[in-house]
């Protein structure tokens, strides 16, 4: 595993070089049974996030990116290795992890601002708090004026909004996001990547993202891990040395431009691999 090595003197992650991480994964082996034997998704993957940092994992489809994700949010076991949330053995999912999925995941029924205050509702908060605390994440998401509208009323941007104010009201230490803004279009990412920038930073919020987009890993991360092709291995960490804040804009600098090219060139080598040995299994008969 070839890693990058960290640059000094940013501001990105304030005293978080010195502090120990906040999420630990360790080993991280993970196995399925098929028709076929046994497929190993996940092989010896190990990472760490620090308290505040913009922590993305990438790689090519079929990599075992959603396993992980899975693992780590407390959504799949049967796995080797060990997850650790400052410090503690995860079993399960965790009060200390949110979580955000690439489906659109807002109940129909309920109000913008009475999705939002739903898990704070579950967690026995007087109703007076807990909607005083819902608009303030109404706010903080940019959706003022639209606390009384119902999901079908509003774009998948805005919905995905009110499902990050939804996590984010529950005071998670980590928020884990699985492929958020997969079925928006690029502007429409781009400008939510800003959303999300702003939010990050505003609330120093520990974040993992699964993505296989490249221009968003580096618009948004400290640090992005290449997956390699199936069994899934750290192939290799960059860091990100932009600088915060951080915008959109930053997607027409030459240094970014630079984390893109080394980045696809990764994904590239990996994606090929992918390719010929689906291809290789056509023509065995089977299945890919």
């Amino acid at each position: 595993m070839a890693v990058v090595a960290m640059p000094t003197g940013r501001d990105s992650v304030p005293a978080a070089r010195a502090a120990e991480p906040i999420l630990t994964v360790d080993g991280i082996v993970k196995r399925f049974e098929t028709p076929d034997g046994v497929l190993t998704a996940v092989d010896d993957v190990s990472l760490s996030v620090l308290p505040g940092e913009f922590f993305s994992v990438i790689g090519p489809s079929g990599c075992g990116k959603s396993t992980l994700f899975n693992i780590i949010g407390g959504l799949l076991d049967g796995y080797d290795g060990s997850v650790r949330v400052a410090g503690e053995l995860v079993h399960g999912p965790h009060p200390s992890i949110g979580m955000i999925f690439q489906e659109e995941s807002t109940f129909p029924w309920r109000s913008v601002i009475d999705n939002i205050a739903f898990p704070l509702e579950i967690a026995g908060l007087p109703k007076t708090e807990r909607y005083d605390r819902a608009r303030h994440f109404v706010a903080l998401v940019g959706l003022d004026g639209f606390e009384r509208r119902f999901p079908a009323e509003l774009s998948g941007g805005m919905r995905q909004r009110v499902s990050m104010a939804r996590t984010l009201a529950a005071q998670p230490k980590i928020m884990l996001m699985d492929e958020p803004f997969a079925a928006l279009d690029e502007q429409t990412r781009l400008l939510l990547g800003d959303k999300v920038l702003q939010i990050q930073q505003e609330l120093k919020q520990t974040t993992l993202l699964i993505t296989h987009n490249i221009t968003e890993a580096v618009q948004l991360s400290d640090r992005i891990m290449v997956m390699t092709y199936r069994p899934g291995k750290v192939k290799r960490i960059v860091d990100i040395d932009l600088p915060r804040p951080r915008t959109s804009e930053i997607v027409s600098s030459e240094a970014f431009g630079r984390y893109v090219a080394q980045i696809w060139n990764d994904l590239r080598e990996e994606a090929t691999r992918g390719m010929h040995d689906d291809e290789s299994r056509k023509r065995r008969g089977a299945p890919s």
